[in-house]
């Protein structure tokens, strides 16, 4: 289900005479949250004008947006009460809807609406207003960057030379060469322990001769 967020913003004009305005405008986004919204606001609006304020952003509650193609500019806000029987109470209720849709005018609006709904279920359309939303963008997910390979580079098969056999093959081997390392190590410490060893001797007897 998408997530609508009204962004207002606010920029300067000249008309035709030379005046500066102020104008104020409201738009749809279609965004995952806040910041998903405020950031694809500056990217939309950044590439039609250069400087503006972002001096709103509203989480709307909007059940269903209907785009329709007949280049009707004018966005209805259009709340529908679908009427429910309640089990618990055994009585019927109202459960309201809110939907937008664009048309030329609120007879084509409830027309069009109408014809949206179809005749599954009962309801009631109790209002219809026109907003001032300007536009709404509908969320697209972005694509991912096809980067191209550069000329220069060639695959790893062909820089590294490929090794036929693996150094180790099992996991057997390994814990003999794990062992063999062991072994080698041992025989070194050993070594020069013996070597100490030997050399503290040589420097006692040494030590022995000058006291005599």
């Amino acid at each position: 289900m998408a997530t609508w967020f009204q962004s207002k913003i606010r920029f300067q004009q000249q008309d035709e005479k030379g005046n500066t305005k102020t104008i104020n405008q409201a738009y749809l986004f279609d965004a995952v949250s806040y910041t998903d919204a405020e950031a694809r606001a500056y990217n939309y609006f950044a590439a039609e004008l250069p400087e503006f304020q972002l001096i709103g952003l509203t989480k709307m509650k909007f059940n269903e947006v209907f785009f329709i193609e007949n280049n009707a500019e004018i966005w209805f806000k259009c709340k529908v009460q679908y009427i429910v029987f309640d089990e618990k109470t055994q009585n019927e209720k109202k459960v309201p809807f809110m939907m937008l849709l664009n048309a030329h005018d609120i007879k084509e609006c409830y027309g069009l609406l109408v014809e949206k709904l179809g005749q599954v279920q009962d309801y009631i359309i109790s209002d219809i207003n026109a907003t001032k939303i300007l536009d709404v963008i509908p969320y697209e997910e972005p694509d991912a960057e096809q980067k191209e390979i550069p000329s220069n580079f060639k695959p790893l098969s062909q820089v590294v030379p490929q090794i036929q056999e693996p150094l180790v093959s099992s996991e057997d081997e390994f814990m003999e060469e794990v062992e063999e390392e062991e072994i080698e190590i041992a025989e070194e410490e050993a070594l020069a322990e013996e070597t100490e060893s030997e050399d503290l001797d040589e420097e006692n007897a040494i030590n022995a001769q000058i006291e005599e």
